[in-house]
């Protein structure tokens, strides 16, 4: 493509190259297919360069193939220039028919407003718009709007282009952030917390880099990648930015910080008739009582405190198990939570270890599991040592039950919205417990991700209540394919048919188990 009015004068790639150029992440947004897409970024990514192939298409499709016009918004010239010339480059890449972009003046109310467009043979058109909500009154197609947080009154334009919807088309916002309180992370929150029935996708410099980008970069150039090369222009980039780098390129909104759940939200969705159980023993009892010994005191504490609440659940309700780990600081909290028939998620019962052995730790959740009627979810805290009880859950239940969590800043962002979101809309109770409120209260907005901070290394509670209940709410979203059956006692359970049971048996899946393994 000769260089002309559309051409900003940004690098790119010569069109033979074209097939190889999309990266992973380029390549899922050019695929994906929900009506409504976000794109949370780092900067210097190309995932513009890559909305401008998936317009492209759909641009130049036939309309029974899918195909529809194409209206981009951004907040300044040279970016919209830059991406009409980019879906020119693309149409050209892809052999489809279409003129060569021109420049086009319309009405803007009371003013005129230059534009670029490309008409395509399909009969369909590739247009640039004015970033304001008035420009998309009667229009119908795909809409673009890039750097969503740096146009003015995006929450008009917000609203109109969802409004657009209703008669057919596709909505992508892309952007890097511009503070925690912007409507762009708005929108991105709720969409997370499942407000919005919007993909999301997540796009910082590191995972780019990770993905090759910086050897595309060199291919591009036709430079020989090495890895003290990436660093070093990783680390020029950064400097670059300075201050704002956790924005422009960590995708971390800024001025973000402080508690994640306010104390008048918690207690508003709190029951004191919810038990919380806690079972302590002391620091040398693994040391000075063997291990059938403990087994039988531990037991003998199911049976007499815990299986008359297992008793008194609901049979007909779904129900989730979500522990955190603790072994000598830390407590070990177990969250049991059944989904009520309006789909709130209420705790039945808490329990709270302290200074319990692996051992009788794996046996608890087992005992509580088999028991449990129409078990949907098992997640289990398996960061560190926690993993030794989570991979025996699994080993038992079925990896499709019984999820092994590894706590990271990804699964925050990708969990905590939703979790917040059900105490905002009611949708969750929890203990009247002074202890548990406190725990939740300890979760915290920390560099935009909202999570538990690091432990002090202080003898007390560490928001371990907290974690239990974010990973119950987390089980209790799961969807195994379940079963119900009898065991010998009658009571009735459920499991994944990932852990067949013996047809000849009514024996339950961990007891069946156990005496494949001898242990019975």
């Amino acid at each position: 493509m000769s260089k002309g009015p559309f051409e900003t004068g940004i690098n790119r790639p010569d069109e033979k190259a074209a097939p190889g150029l999309l990266l992973p992440y380029q390549l899922a947004w050019l695929k994906e297919e929900a009506e409504v897409a976000l794109a949370e970024k780092s900067r210097r990514v190309g995932l513009s360069f890559a909305e401008a192939a998936a317009s492209a298409l759909d641009g130049c499709k036939a309309r029974s193939a899918g195909g529809m016009n194409v209206y981009y918004m951004s907040y300044n010239k040279e970016m919209t220039a830059q991406f009409i010339d980019d879906c020119a480059f693309w149409i050209k890449v892809f052999g489809l028919a279409a003129d060569d972009p021109v420049e086009e003046i319309i009405q803007d109310e009371d003013r005129d407003v230059l534009t670029y467009v490309i008409k395509c043979a399909s009969g369909f058109e590739i247009r640039t718009l004015p970033g304001k909500a008035t420009a998309l009154r009667s229009k119908q197609g795909r809409v673009v709007i890039d750097e969503a947080a740096f146009v003015e009154n995006i929450d008009d334009i917000l609203k109109a282009a969802i409004a657009l919807l209703m008669w057919g088309g596709k909505l992508r916002v892309i952007s890097t952030h511009d503070g925690v309180d912007n409507p762009f992370n708005q929108l991105i929150q709720d969409a997370r917390a499942g407000k919005r029935p919007y993909a999301v996708h997540r796009i910082t410099l590191k995972e780019a880099i990770k993905q090759n980008l910086y050897k595309r970069i060199c291919e591009m150039k036709g430079e020989v990648w090495t890895q003290d090369k990436e660093v070093a222009w990783e680390t020029k980039i950064r400097k670059q930015y300075g201050d704002h780098a956790k924005e422009e390129l960590d995708v971390i909104p800024s001025n973000s910080g402080g508690r994640y759940l306010s104390r008048t939200l918690l207690e508003a969705n709190t029951d004191s008739t919810i038990p919380v159980l806690r079972i302590e023993r002391p620091d040398n009892w693994a040391s000075t009582v063997n291990t059938h010994e403990r087994s039988v005191d531990i037991e003998a504490w199911l049976e007499e405190e815990v299986a008359p609440l297992i008793r008194a659940l609901g049979t007909q309700l779904n129900t989730a198990y979500g522990q955190d780990f603790g072994r000598h600081v830390d407590l070990s909290v177990i969250v049991i939570e059944q989904i009520q028939r309006d789909l709130t998620r209420q705790t039945a019962f808490q329990l709270e270890l302290s200074r319990i052995p692996h051992a009788q730790q794996r046996f608890i959740l087992e005992w509580i599991c088999d028991r449990l009627p129409k078990l949907t979810g098992i997640a289990v805290d398996s960061t560190g040592n926690g993993e030794a009880v989570g991979e025996h859950a699994a080993d038992v239940f079925g990896d499709e039950l019984a999820h092994q969590v590894k706590l990271n800043d990804k699964w925050y962002s990708e969990n905590l919205p939703a979790f917040k979101a059900a105490f905002e809309d009611g949708a969750i109770v929890i203990p009247a417990d002074s202890d548990t409120v406190d725990d939740l209260r300890a979760l915290q907005v920390i560099d935009g991700t909202p999570k538990l901070p690091k432990a002090t290394g202080q003898v007390g509670r560490h928001g371990d209540a907290a974690i239990a209940h974010v990973l119950a709410y987390f089980a209790s979203q799961q969807d195994p394919e379940i079963f119900d059956y009898r065991s010998v006692s009658g009571s009735r359970h459920a499991h994944t048919n990932r852990m067949q049971r013996d047809p000849n048996s009514d024996r339950p899946p961990a007891q069946a188990l156990k005496q494949q393994r001898g242990v019975l």
